[in-house]
């Protein structure tokens, strides 16, 4: 039986199952409480799962940021160059003729 508590799937290994996994000797002493610290361990240990996956989060924010500020960055180069187009287009024109009904027949 092999957990791995690297994976957030995992679930922590109860005392017993710890106990297992250790030599006889340190079993031994496990079962006489000379191994206070376990706890300790095993809150480090998923302090250090859980560290993992807020940096995890964070980096996939940043990412998520960085594509935003890129394609912000892509929309107003278009804005700008369609601005510069109308600028273009209107100033280069004729004025259109009125459609009115003031117009001389």
């Amino acid at each position: 039986m092999t957990t791995s508590s690297t994976s957030p799937a995992s679930r922590p290994m109860t005392r017993s199952e710890w106990v297992s996994t250790l030599p006889l000797w340190r079993r031994l002493l496990a079962m006489l409480n000379w191994r206070p610290d376990y706890d300790i361990e095993q809150e480090t240990e998923q302090l250090k799962i859980e560290s993992r996956a807020s940096e995890n989060l964070m980096l996939a924010s940043e990412k998520r940021l960085l594509a935003s500020e890129k394609r912000l960055k892509l929309l107003q180069e278009s804005n700008a160059r369609i601005a510069r187009f109308e600028q273009e287009l209107f100033s280069s024109s004729p004025p259109t003729p009125s459609t009115g009904d003031s117009s001389p027949t």
